[in-house]
């Protein structure tokens, strides 16, 4: 879609041995182009060229020449995509060339992302709507609660789109589950290694919200360091994420990495179908009513990564482990000078013991609650007497998070 912006799109996959070998070859870039326009049999019209490199991670070659298009060839736009290139990277395979390369990071399609792709252009333009409409927030609710079973793969989605069927996805889940099981082992260092990534992708999905312990992770017999290897390189594949523990309550968040991390897997829809979740989204009315109320904290890390894809930046959660005092806060979102707490909770009550206590040490007076409920403001005590304002927002709004916070700060001026 993005190429029909250009007069002229050139496309070339590296799995393909012939249109890798071009860049074997040691050609000056510009020769190197016409190789590639011989090759693809291309006589290009006059205008604007997009060159798309797919599958790059399998030539380090192609990632050192890109330096040169950019300096030899400034009116060739260069686009290129592959899968585990942070991993291939740090094993030095591939060097990228430093102040030439932007990076934009892909996740699973967000709400709003999902809402285009089914063709839900009301509900669309609804969601769009700050402060939300309260006659919409049912049909949002609805929608969610679909998106949150079938999840944000694009071909998943793009085949629901067509049929609105999820009881026919099952095959293309498992072709998509079985596909990144044997993608993330092409980069084991050795067999054992091997053994223990396709284990940890896997058990993931069964773990996701829940605090990990490396050693015997899944039930195995798996070291510490086996386990944090591979969960780390799943992480630099974007497959499962470690989020870690802060005590902090004000910027900089620092994580505690000596405390045991969160694990969160990189798609709702394929942990529903690992944990044979997805014949059970119709028998509950929320996403905390069953599987232990981890479907809502994954959705809304998701939602939370998937906000911003020009950095990787993973969010913190906070602790604070006192003897027959523990609390913990879902996420730590920071905005502006402030940092601001989410709790994510059932319905349209549950205790916020812990957001209350991280209120009576945080400086800042805002706090937000993700839940099944309306959008409103609250004005909120603690027993210790500090006032705070909780915006307490639906899960389906977590993709709008920090302009419904320029909306809530607007409402409420610092007291």
């Amino acid at each position: 879609m993005f190429a029909k912006e250009y007069a002229n799109y050139i496309y070339l996959n590296l799995e393909n041995q012939k249109e890798a070998a071009l860049f074997l070859k040691n050609l000056p870039v510009t020769d190197l182009y016409q190789a590639i326009l011989l090759q693809k049999n291309l006589a290009l019209e006059s205008g604007n060229v997009l060159l798309f490199i797919d599958e790059i991670q399998f030539s380090p070659d192609a990632v050192r020449l890109l330096r040169y298009f950019y300096e030899s060839l400034p009116e060739i736009h260069v686009i290129a995509a592959g899968s585990l290139l942070e991993v291939m990277a740090e094993q030095k395979t591939i060097d990228f060339p430093v102040g030439r390369v932007q990076f934009l990071f892909m996740y699973p399609l967000t709400f709003e992302e999902f809402l285009l792709a089914i063709g839900e252009t009301q509900a669309l333009q609804a969601l769009q709507v700050i402060p939300l409409p309260e006659f919409s927030r049912q049909r949002l609710m609805e929608l969610f609660h679909v998106y949150a079973q079938i999840g944000g793969m694009p071909e998943i989605v793009a085949r629901y789109a067509e049929k609105k069927d999820i009881s026919s996805l099952k095959p293309h889940y498992q072709s998509l589950f079985t596909a990144f099981q044997d993608d993330a082992e092409k980069y084991a260092r050795n067999n054992t290694l091997k053994h223990i990534l396709r284990h940890c992708i896997e058990s993931a999905p069964l773990a996701s919200g829940e605090r990990i312990s490396f050693a015997g992770f899944g039930k195995s017999n798996y070291r510490s360091r086996e386990v944090g290897e591979a969960l780390r390189t799943l992480e630099r594949a974007m497959i499962a994420y470690l989020l870690y523990p802060t005590t902090a309550w004000e910027i900089p968040l620092l994580p505690d990495l000596k405390k045991s991390p969160r694990l969160l897997f990189f798609d709702i829809g394929l942990l529903n179908f690992s944990a044979g979740l997805q014949g059970h989204f119709f028998e509950y009315p929320d996403l905390h009513s069953f599987y232990r109320g981890k479907l809502a904290e994954q959705i809304v890390g998701q939602e939370l990564l998937a906000s911003e894809m020009t950095i990787f930046k993973k969010t913190v959660f906070w602790v604070r482990e006192k003897k027959q005092s523990n609390a913990e806060i879902d996420f730590l979102f920071p905005y502006d000078r402030h940092v601001i707490p989410l709790e994510v909770k059932a319905g349209a009550s549950g205790s916020l013991r812990s957001l209350h206590q991280f209120m009576n040490l945080s400086r800042s007076p805002y706090a937000v609650r993700l839940y099944a409920g309306r959008l409103e403001i609250t004005t909120m005590t603690t027993q210790e007497g500090k006032q705070f304002f909780l915006l307490n927002l639906p899960y389906f709004l977590t993709g709008k998070l920090r302009q419904y916070l320029d909306w809530f700060l607007s409402e409420k001026p610092e007291s």
